[in-house]
């Protein structure tokens, strides 16, 4: 019985020094270079000694030469499947606005329901199809960018985007690609100007100070 009891003494006790209950306690000196930055005050009833519960290490493990952000070709499939469900159900309520507009002089019949009908699904199809298109040439003109200077910033995007734009209005003419760059320009800058305006405000509130 005195075995017993000496030997469950003896897991109490190594339990116990594991989790700093009943054992000699760390000081504020050990503590001093423990960064605990994130971390809740612990309860006093569990006494955890807080180097157990720093990571030092990523929480992903990466395949090697993967990126933690995905690129311009991973993204590619997104942005064109995104903007012809975009485009399809803009096209959708544009040929319903106009199916209904074009048979208000008729009665509700079964002729009147199809021409709306058909007027949703051309519409429908025709935004699926110019929205899918533009993505498609913007996605390939970032990725083919990309690759070409190594290097991924809002200069890509800005590019692909006049480029993308002058592509598609090229049977107009030199007005019209002209027009398209500018268009294609004009929507990048405002996106990439969207996408680094918290970084801009605080670069110049660092500045003003």
């Amino acid at each position: 019985m005195e075995g017993g009891g000496g030997s469950g003494n003896k897991t109490t006790g190594g339990l116990a020094g594991f989790f700093g209950a009943g054992g000699a306690g760390y000081s504020h000196a050990d503590l001093a270079g423990v960064p605990l930055t994130g971390m809740n005050p612990l309860s006093p009833y569990l006494n955890v000694d807080p180097r157990y519960l720093v990571q030092d290490t990523d929480e992903f493990i990466l395949p090697t030469g993967a990126n933690k952000t995905r690129g311009r070709f991973e993204l590619a499939f997104f942005t064109i499947g995104g903007c012809c469900m975009t485009g399809a159900a803009f096209g959708a309520m544009n040929g319903l606005r106009l199916g209904l507009k074009e048979t208000q002089s008729m009665a509700w019949s079964k002729p009147r329901n199809v021409q709306i009908l058909n007027m949703v699904t051309r519409q429908g199809a025709l935004w699926a199809n110019t929205l899918g298109s533009l993505a498609l040439l913007y996605s390939a003109f970032g990725v083919i960018i990309e690759k070409t200077r190594g290097a991924e910033d809002d200069l890509n995007t800005v590019a692909a985007g006049t480029m993308t734009g002058m592509l598609y209005k090229c049977t107009g003419g030199f007005r019209g690609v002209a027009r398209g760059g500018l268009a294609g320009l004009t929507l990048t800058s405002l996106y990439a100007l969207y996408n680094n305006w918290e970084h801009m405000k605080g670069s110049l509130h660092q500045q003003s100070l």
